[in-house]
């Protein structure tokens, strides 16, 4: 066996050790997150590291309930941003308050069960009013 074969086979091997411990160490980062360990992450760009900043308006995973407080929260704004610019869609509306549609859905519809809100138009023609 040459150098360079026994060089190539060294780097082939310190690699899969690498990727080993790498697939390792997020399996075990995962299953702490789903369990609620609250694991950090010391390496760069781990999972831990990527959840403890949430995407912008977004509750902290994809699915995730929202507890009462950020859904109270939510419905605050929302029933203020209206007041302060009725006439608005909802793609208006969840841009101006960094919100997705689908984050917006259920606390427009807890403010038009409450007659806070009226609506007009249908689909995503639909605009809402404060009352």
């Amino acid at each position: 066996m040459s150098d360079i074969d026994a060089a190539l086979r060294d780097a082939v091997e310190g690699f899969v050790l690498q990727l080993k411990e790498l697939f390792q160490r997020s399996a075990l980062e995962t299953v702490q997150d789903a369990f609620g360990a609250g694991g950090t992450s010391k390496g760069r760009g781990g999972r831990a590291a990527r959840s403890a900043a949430p995407a912008r308006g977004r509750a902290s995973r994809k699915g995730a309930k929202r507890s009462p407080e950020a859904l109270e929260e939510l419905v605050q704004r929302l029933h203020a941003y209206i007041k302060k610019n009725p006439g608005e869609r909802i793609e208006q509306i969840g841009a101006a308050l960094g919100a997705g549609t689908k984050e917006l859905a259920l606390p427009a519809k807890k403010l038009i069960a409450d007659k806070k809100l009226s609506t007009k138009g249908q689909k995503r023609a639909t605009t809402y009013f404060a009352k």
